[in-house]
């Protein structure tokens, strides 16, 4: 995240990244199991991390065909 700087950028575009970033972590958090860490060994984190982002990633896509 950047800060802009007086008369020099612009401060509308500056968001952008940082909106995207929020509103995917608040799809993950939607995830029991991710929420609070439950997994000692970061392998299984990571894989239902992955998972998680994989149905974020499905219910999207289905939501845009239909």
């Amino acid at each position: 995240v950047r800060i802009a700087r007086k008369g020099i950028e612009s401060s509308e575009r500056l968001g952008r990244r940082r909106w995207v970033i929020e509103r995917t972590m608040s799809w993950l958090t939607g995830y029991r199991r991710l929420s609070p860490r439950y997994e000692r060994d970061p392998r299984n984190y990571l894989a239902f991390l992955g998972l998680a982002a994989a149905i974020c990633c499905y219910k999207r896509l289905v939501r845009l065909t239909t």
